[in-house]
Order: structure tokens, then sequence, then C-alpha cells
């Protein structure tokens, strides 16, 4: 297939666009505003590539979008792009309005307008997969059940509210206007590229550097941890075999307390990297995230039983190649932390070497 990728700059995308260069024969048009997460880094090694092309562009302009669809003659959209981080949606929500709300609109559109030119054939087999977060459903009690495709929603941030938002318009065009939308929801994601605002990247480059390692609260707050290698083979499943107008939960089955967790990664700094002290003196409790989430917890049975899809990464081994990854790429997050990404942003003819 011919599929455009939206947001494959970042976390999730640049994983995603990596899996479908190198181990599958689809070609990829990526999409990127290069906002401040957006690291064109996360992509080399994919710069010559003739299955890859990489577009720095605002997925809120429609007819850009329009042109790359009809010039690359997509087959599939795969619409990751958002504006992701809940802090920042706190202090700004501006931004995620725009890009989550607006962006979702203008893609919808042009896929939309895009496929009604398509053959009949090639129009039966259009696809359009919106990808989004288990935080649309809200927060969990500690004995309640996990998120299914039907829990209802109950964004509780402007982050997840928009996001939300995205997922109501990407269901009614495929309700009103018959758009092959399928709608993903998943869990925390870990792994390599993951901004360094994140909380596991924090906690890694927080004991590198012997820092504070902050945690909200008294870290009690629960997540489902999801290594991005497997969202990213769920995303192509659901892409590939998925039925239009479903959505699919994807989560790791890996509920940890976020103390418990940072707690984890430190041990792991202590055996790979030891300091003077047990990086676990390092933990500092911090004032809570305003209407902070308790727990998210995803149930993954639908996808497994209708694709076959299931996590293949453990918890222990995913969070040691999580870290080994930071410590062996230090140019890449080097870069972020000194501002220095920000200036290797290229318009739409290329990557750096």
């Amino acid at each position: 297939m011919n599929i455009l990728v939206t947001g494959g700059a970042g976390f999730i995308g640049s994983n995603l666009v990596r899996q479908l260069i190198l181990e599958t024969e689809h070609m990829v048009v990526n999409v990127d505003k290069l906002t401040y997460a957006g690291n064109l880094a996360s992509l080399n090694g994919l710069q010559d590539h003739p299955r890859h092309r990489f577009v720095q562009q605002d997925i809120a302009d429609t007819g850009c979008m329009r042109a790359l669809l009809a010039e690359h003659q997509v087959d599939a959209v795969m619409h990751l792009a958002a504006e992701s981080h809940v802090d920042r949606s706190i202090d700004g929500p501006a931004d995620f309005l725009h890009t989550n709300v607006l962006g979702t609109f203008s893609l919808l559109q042009a896929a939309r307008e895009h496929r009604e030119g398509l053959d009949a054939e090639r129009r039966a087999a259009f696809r359009f997969l919106h990808v989004s977060t288990d935080e649309v459903y809200g927060s969990l009690h500690p004995d309640e059940e996990a998120f299914t495709e039907h829990t209802a929603y109950r964004p509780r941030s402007p982050y997840s509210a928009t996001k939300a938002s995205s997922d109501h318009l990407a269901r009614a065009w495929h309700e009103t206007y018959g758009l092959p939308v399928i709608v993903t929801n998943c869990s925390n994601n870990y792994g390599p590229f993951q901004f360094p605002e994140k909380l596991l990247p924090v906690v890694i480059l927080k004991c590198l550097r012997g820092e504070s390692v902050p945690v909200y609260g008294q870290g009690d707050n629960v997540r489902d941890w999801l290594h991005v290698a497997d969202h990213c083979r769920a995303l192509r499943l659901v892409v590939e075999r998925g039925v239009p107008g479903e959505t699919y939960n994807i989560g790791g089955g890996n509920e940890w307390r976020n103390i418990d967790l940072v707690r984890t990664i430190c041990g792991i700094m202590d055996q790979v990297q030891p300091a003077g002290q047990p990086h676990e003196k390092l933990i500092t409790f911090v004032a809570d995230r305003p209407g902070h989430d308790f727990r998210y917890a995803i149930d993954s049975a639908k996808i497994q039983r209708e694709l076959g899809w299931c996590p293949q990464e453990k918890a222990d081994s995913g969070f040691r190649k999580t870290v080994s990854w930071y410590l062996e790429n230090s140019g890449w997050w080097e870069d972020i932390l000194a501002g220095r990404h920000t200036l290797k942003r290229l318009g739409t003819a290329g990557l750096p070497a």
C-alpha cells in the first residue's frame, strides 16, 4: 500500500515508520509539522530510502493534505499526529485544539474527497486509521474493570478532551460520509525515541545526570505500559485487516503504580550505571498535577481475539531495553535537552544526513 503517516517524526510515529519501511513493502509518505516534539533525528537511517518521503507540513492545511493524497495515490492514512502532553495541555490548550481537533477534521475532509475520486476497487480498499488514547475514558478506581471498546468517554484534561473530540469526528465521518475509519485507543507507550518530558526518559536521564527524580503526589497513580514496538505491530494489523467502523483497544496488560515503576527504573540504573548511592535516593515527591487521573487499564481482548495480536515485549525486558537505548543514544537526547534539534528542521526537500 501507499500509506500516509501523520506525526511520523514523533515518538510512536517514528517507530511506526521505521517498522513500515524495514519490515514491509509499503510506501510511506511521512507528514509532520515538526513542533517541539518532532525530531528528524528519530528518522535517521531512512533519509534516502526509496519508499520513504518526508514532508514538513501542518495537517490542518486541507489543501496540502489533499494534494499529497492525490500525488502519492494514497491507499491508507495512519493518523498519529497529536499534541499529547497533559501538563502542556493544561498550560496552553489552544495548540491541542488546533492539532487534535482542527487537524483531524482537515485530514478527514481531505481523505474523504480523495477517496471519492478513486476507482471502485481502490475506494473499497481505502482505510483511515485514527490513533487515540485510553485517556479519553477518564479515570478508573482500583477495583474497576479495565477499559473496553464500549466504555463511556469521560475526558478530564484538555488533552484527553481534544482527543475525545477527534475520536467523535472520526466516527462521525464514517457514519455520515462512509469513510472507512477505524479507531484505536492505546495505553501508555514506552521505548526508543520518546521525548524526554515523558516519565520513563525523565527518570532515566535524571538518574544519569544525578538530578532529582520528580514523582507526582505519592506516586500511587497506575498506568498500563505498552512497548511502542508492540503498539506499532498492532497498528499495522489494524490498517491491513481491521474492520471499518470498529474500535480496537491496544494495551500492554502491564499495570504499574508510578512509584513502583520509578523505583524499578532506578534499580536498573543501579545495575547498568552505578552511582555513589542508590538512584532511588534521587526520588522527590512534588505537588500533584491538577485533575490527575488515578488509574488507566486497557482490555485488549478484542484485538487479540479478532486480529491475533498480543504484546510480545515483557515488562522487565522492555524496561531494560529502553534504559539501554537511552544510554547508547545519548547524542539523540542531548540535542533535545540543549534545544539543538529545533535548529535541524527542514522543509519538504528531505532529511538531514
